[in-house]
């Protein structure tokens, strides 16, 4: 089982490589202005997704101009600053009702979730300046009955996240 997760991981952690490329690299460009002026880098994750927030502010290499903001603390955003909001998929409620107050309040910001029907990518994805899909709509392993498990949605959002850090600051590095 190990090996058959391994290699759908490594096949997932390529699909967002290859088709999410340009969109990591601007997510970057947009987050990156808020440390160019005088704002900073907010995230905001909902359930498995608060993980990432941790890494991105604790981890041993954190990402700099960072701070963790939650939902009753959106007043204190402004313009200045940048937003990643990270859910599992891009119909998340929760996620949705904050992607709204950003975008009342003129906070530009990314998203990163999967998308469950491409013809309708869900409010999410589309109320995001740049949105990042995770390409996980089910499970990577098959069981004995036909059902999936296995649903790496924290994993392939940390795959990002570290894409979007090591872009970020080869364009900081310009600027400072």
């Amino acid at each position: 089982m190990l090996k058959m997760f391994s290699t759908q991981i490594t096949g997932l952690f390529r699909k967002i490589a290859e088709e999410e490329e340009y969109q990591i690299e601007d997510a970057a460009r947009l987050l990156s202005q808020a440390p160019a002026g005088d704002g900073f880098i907010y995230i905001l994750g909902t359930a498995e997704m608060k993980g990432i927030a941790f890494e991105a502010v604790y981890g041993l290499e954190p990402l700099r101009y960072t701070k963790i903001i939650s939902d009753p603390h959106l007043a204190a955003v402004s313009a200045a600053d940048r937003v990643l909001l990270l859910s599992r998929f891009s119909t998340d409620e929760e996620a949705v009702r904050l992607a709204f107050l950003l975008a009342e309040k003129g906070v530009p910001f990314v998203s990163i979730c999967s998308v469950l029907d491409e013809d309708d990518p869900g409010q999410l994805a589309t109320l995001a300046d740049v949105h990042i899909n995770l390409h996980l709509t089910k499970g990577l392993l098959p069981d004995d009955e036909g059902n999936r498990y296995g649903f790496p949605s924290a994993m392939a959002a940390l795959f990002i996240y570290h894409a979007l850090k090591f872009t970020i600051d080869e364009i900081m590095a310009e600027y400072l």
